[in-house]
């Protein structure tokens, strides 16, 4: 390829929709990646077109949480003692976007990706043949105690004030629907309008060909700076230099020191490691996601099997994983079924999700055009990565910036 137009730097589900969207409105794309394309936080995430999920990722009942997430290895939410230091600034900022402007202003930003993401995936799908990948069956918050019962209509009602389609169901209905779980469920909260793939990474896998058909060309290579000129970007990586007209920095967590390089801004981006089990012998368990209140997690059923996710620990982009958290999943699955779930060939999975702290992405253009910008999707990268595609394809043809999205707001 001569000069690429644009070098995409990023092979995660954010990256390759954006470049089959941009290659498909004319540009020379560059797609750069220190791994194959998909094998970052794409590969593993839970599944789940979460489009219900309007909220922060935080609120004010982290306070109460925080002696646990530091004290229990195994929590939902753990927060690794070594990495304190490093976190407290991130968790500052996160505090202080708990007030309730910046609460609110955070709500609206989620909710306006989210309403378009459903429509956005079905036409990405549908333009390359394989809307077949995603099953539009709703999903499920059930709840196994009494005591949960008022927190889990209160929630109903503030989804329903942000417009999220949402319907009570009782233990019948649960039962009904999916006869796999336990009787001692009393209910839950259906989402119709969210869904699930059948496997992320085949999605992924999907659209990079279609970007490949389109003309986009891959580079196995680790960016490690870069610098603006007269007439582009310059791109340092270990396979030397790669020049381009633009740049769209969408590295997900590892986004940061690249932005601050090309940019001169700090960004405050960190990372969730979040964990999966993966169990080949379960996918006849459930017709669609479901998730449980008081164990927070989800099972996505999957065309390999049912995968156990959403453990959360922040220990940064260095510590090892530990998988153990991963085969908690299963732990945190007894009780929920009729019979308990298998676990036998279980493959556990660590990946990093890019949060910023106010949970909003970074969808803007910057340097004089030259810098495009789509990380921080936190735990929505899956759900709004179509719609992402579409907003990028719109700033590289000059349609303005969303003030919520931009980067300058830290």
């Amino acid at each position: 390829m001569d000069q690429p137009d644009i070098a995409v730097v990023g092979a995660g589900i954010i990256g390759v929709s954006c470049a089959l969207q941009l290659a498909r409105q004319g540009q020379r794309v560059l797609l750069i990646d220190r791994q194959a394309p998909g094998l970052g936080a794409s590969f593993g995430n839970a599944g789940h077109l979460a489009t219900e999920q309007v909220f922060p990722i935080a609120d004010l009942s982290i306070l109460r949480r925080l002696p646990r997430m530091l004290m229990d290895p195994m929590g939902p939410l753990r927060l690794d003692w070594k990495y304190l230091p490093r976190a407290v600034p991130w968790f500052t900022r996160l505090l202080l976007n708990l007030r309730a402007a910046p609460f609110q202003r955070s709500v609206a930003g989620i909710r306006t990706l989210n309403e378009a993401s459903l429509a956005a995936w079905q036409q990405l799908l549908a333009s390359i043949g394989r809307g077949d990948m995603l099953k539009e069956d709703g999903s499920l918050l059930m709840f196994e105690h009494e005591a949960s019962r008022p927190a889990l209509e209160a929630l109903g009602l503030r989804m329903r004030q942000q417009g999220v389609a949402v319907d009570h169901w009782s233990a019948q209905a649960v039962a009904q629907a999916a006869p796999h779980l336990s009787p001692t469920i009393k209910g839950g909260l259906f989402f119709p309008r969210t869904g699930h793939f059948i496997d992320p990474y085949r999605v992924l896998v999907a659209l990079y060909e279609a970007a490949r058909g389109a003309g986009v060309q891959f580079t196995k290579a680790q960016v490690r700076g870069g610098r603006l000129g007269s007439e582009g970007v310059t791109l340092h990586s270990e396979l030397g230099e790669v020049r381009a007209r633009r740049v769209l920095i969408a590295c997900g967590a590892h986004s940061a020191p690249l932005v601050k390089t090309l940019t001169g801004q700090a960004v405050p981006l960190d990372t969730e490691r979040g964990y999966h089990l993966m169990l080949p012998g379960e996918q006849q368990r459930l017709p669609f996601a479901v998730t449980s209140l008081e164990r927070r997690f989800i099972m996505t059923p999957m065309s390999d099997g049912l995968r156990l996710a959403g453990t959360v620990e922040f220990a940064g982009l260095d510590a090892p994983p530990s998988m153990q958290r991963a085969w908690q999943l299963h732990r945190l699955s007894k009780g929920l079924f009729r019979q308990d779930l298998d676990a036998e060939g279980a493959t556990p999975w660590m990946g990093f999700r890019p949060s910023l702290p106010d949970s909003l992405p970074v969808i803007d253009r910057v340097g004089d055009g030259r810098v495009l910008l789509a990380f921080g999707h936190q735990h929505l990268g899956l759900t709004q990565a179509a719609v992402t595609a579409q907003w990028v394809g719109g700033l590289v043809m000059g349609e303005s910036v969303n003030p919520a999205y931009r980067l300058d707001r830290f």
